[in-house]
């Protein structure tokens, strides 16, 4: 696995949103993280799976931004929000093995086919009735 340098996230404190009373609008703990993962030390092949993301916290220009703020710590919620986005680059780093395309076997066919058998007679008996 890749692992991130902490050098390379740039850290900006701002105010948390949210409750938390008077601690919220004087305090700065939360952290909005900016990682840019062209200049970053990561394989090329990692770089080009982050960047293939769907992901609305990458931006065009290739930056993570991640914004931490469930702790009321500045420290716990730096943790938190590098933890998250190793996490995400954890997520591209594992290469899923290719699927080989199976055919299901006669006797599930056949399992298939008397269960739908079934369930329509049983729904066949849900008719009015006649005398």
């Amino acid at each position: 696995m890749a692992s991130i340098d902490p050098h390379e996230v740039e850290f900006t404190a701002i105010r948390a949103q949210g409750p938390g009373g008077q601690n919220v609008n004087k305090v700065s703990c939360a952290l909005h993280l900016r990682f840019n993962i062209g200049t970053s030390s990561l394989p090329e092949h990692i770089k080009e799976r982050l960047l293939a993301l769907r992901d609305q916290r990458i931006t065009r220009e290739g930056v993570v931004v991640l914004k931490a703020q469930q702790s009321r710590s500045q420290e716990a919620n730096r943790e938190d929000g590098l933890r998250r986005l190793q996490e995400l680059v954890d997520s591209v780093a594992v290469i899923a093995p290719p699927r080989r395309a199976t055919k299901p076997t006669r006797g599930s066919q056949r399992r298939r086919l008397d269960g739908k058998t079934k369930d329509g007679e049983r729904k066949q008996l849900r008719g009015k009735v006649s005398f």
